[in-house]
């Protein structure tokens, strides 16, 4: 069943339009919680999250043309709300390494506490990242979006590891520089 159809479920509240999601994408959806370092059970219950959350977001949103990218923002999330939750008081050393990568462009003054300014600065990202090479997007959005490792992205890019860290490191240096020039204040 095409997405716009899937969709129609949703806004006709059918309990087949999560049957059909499931059917369409549950096993990229639990491969893509896997991914991000759930175990099998909690893959199964990221899935299920989304499909909860998007019986409540559909309607007002009908991502008829972008439905696999609206389930797998919703899996990121609830991945890592529940991985978050699993290791309260633990440091999860990815996350950990992660968050240390991207401290230098994206700490500063500016709060992103509230809706309004988060969306403003993932506007910012984004506008960034579309103006990079497919390559160099693809290999920033693949490590922290989908936290592959620098193994992964050596292998999966054909680099050597070194280079993966050199681009990596280049990447985070010009939109440090990108988000100062647009006013974020690092």
């Amino acid at each position: 069943m095409n997405d716009s159809k899937i969709v129609d479920l949703y806004l006709a509240r059918s309990e087949d339009a999560v049957k059909e999601t499931s059917l369409k994408y549950g096993a990229r959806l639990r491969s893509a919680a896997l991914k991000l370092g759930c175990d099998t059970g909690t893959a199964e219950e990221c899935e299920n999250d989304v499909y909860l959350r998007a019986w409540e977001l559909i309607p007002p949103n009908e991502p008829r043309e972008y439905l696999f990218a609206f389930l797998a923002k919703l899996l990121r999330s609830a991945a890592i709300d529940r991985l978050r939750r699993a290791s309260a008081g633990k440091r999860s050393a990815e996350f950990t390494e992660l968050t240390h990568e991207l401290e230098e462009c994206l700490a500063g003054n500016m709060s992103v506490d509230t809706e309004a300014e988060a969306k403003e600065l993932g506007r910012m990202i984004n506008a960034f990242l579309a103006a990079q090479p497919e390559e160099k997007r693809m290999l920033f959005i693949r490590r922290y979006w989908f936290f592959d490792s620098v193994d992964e992205l050596s292998k999966r890019f054909g680099f050597s590891k070194s280079k993966v860290k050199t681009e990596l490191f280049r990447m985070r240096g010009r939109l440090a520089d990108y988000l100062r020039k647009e006013g974020y204040s690092l």
